[in-house]
């Protein structure tokens, strides 16, 4: 029995062998994106390290420096916790990313849907592209064109001095009330046509007869959307609803330090705008790393929880 499992294994080694010989060229193929992720993802998550320490840079063997620090445990963490902003940084972190999670996740289901009903194909694909050419230009010439927009002599002020909305232009970068909002429609506006095409795609996978059935039953369009559309991609809706949660904390920096400004600040700092005034401005990579720590746990947390949760209510889940 023990030599014929031993057989056994022999010819699946063989086998295995020759598949990667036959698959040789694919895998040279993908080697640097292997050691891309491993320089460039993994690597660096030695630096975490550095917020467990007490680090102080100096000229020389980094890697000797780091580890030759002294250890202090989870004293920034205590030192971020027990501080005066980190209650303003939270609050900022979370409204944003909340704003940001309630209009980013439905909007690219509504053009989603949008778009599948369109029957102009010329029509879909200018709204398609118009769509989705936001998410390919960087914060900074995103910035740049906000900016302008909310500018006091800018075309939102324009438009609602025309219709008789204000009389004076308003200061919307100015002024902190407008922040959260002007921070969630432009990831937004960003976002929503790349992500619309993720559900475009699910909805490409719906089998047409149920749509068939629907309609000789004597559905309405809008039936069809609600009991058979969107049943049918809710898998994918669940699974992006697991890690837009898990992203809540992640709110992003480009945004953030780009549009905000010192009238702003109390408005406008957020986890990652936070850590790097203090790691990159005043030298405390240390307690910069333990923010950052502290943030990708609480991702983590958030979306394994979400995940399970998910599971067990709709047997949908992401891992």
């Amino acid at each position: 029995m023990r030599m014929k499992e031993n057989a056994t294994e022999k010819v699946s080694s063989q086998k295995f062998g020759k598949k990667l010989l036959r698959q040789r060229y694919l895998l040279l193929m993908l080697l640097p994106a292997v050691v891309w992720v491993i320089l460039f993802c993994y690597a660096p998550m030695v630096g975490l390290y550095m917020g467990f320490v007490n680090f102080k840079p100096t000229l020389g063997n980094f890697w000797k420096t780091l580890f030759s620090s002294e250890f202090v445990g989870l004293q920034w963490l205590k030192y971020f916790f027990s501080g005066n902003d980190f209650w303003i940084v939270m609050r900022n972190t979370l409204v944003s990313s909340s704003l940001t999670l309630v209009f980013g996740f439905v909007a690219p289901i509504t053009i989603a849907l949008l778009l599948n009903e369109a029957k102009n194909v010329r029509f879909k694909k200018i709204v398609q592209t118009t769509s989705y050419l936001p998410y390919f230009v960087s914060w900074v010439i995103a910035a740049n064109i906000i900016t302008t927009l909310l500018s006091s002599s800018g075309a939102i002020n324009s438009l609602l001095k025309a219709l008789g909305v204000i009389d004076e232009s308003v200061l919307f970068l100015q002024e902190g009330k407008y922040f959260y909002w002007i921070i969630a429609l432009s990831n937004t506006w960003k976002d929503m046509g790349y992500n619309s095409i993720i559900y475009l795609s699910a909805i490409s996978a719906v089998n047409p007869e149920l749509f068939e059935a629907a309609t000789v039953d004597g559905a309405s369009r809008w039936k069809q959307i609600w009991h058979v559309l969107l049943p049918g991609i809710k898998p994918t809706i669940i699974i992006m609803l697991i890690l837009s949660i898990g992203s809540l904390l992640n709110t992003g920096f480009d945004q953030f330090f780009l549009l905000g400004n010192s009238l702003t600040r109390n408005f406008s700092d957020v986890i990652d705008t936070y850590a790097y005034r203090y790691g990159i401005q005043k030298g405390m990579f240390s307690y910069a790393s333990a923010v950052s720590l502290f943030k990708s746990v609480v991702a983590f947390i958030l979306v394994f929880t979400v995940n399970k949760i998910a599971k067990k209510t709709e047997n949908s889940h992401l891992f």
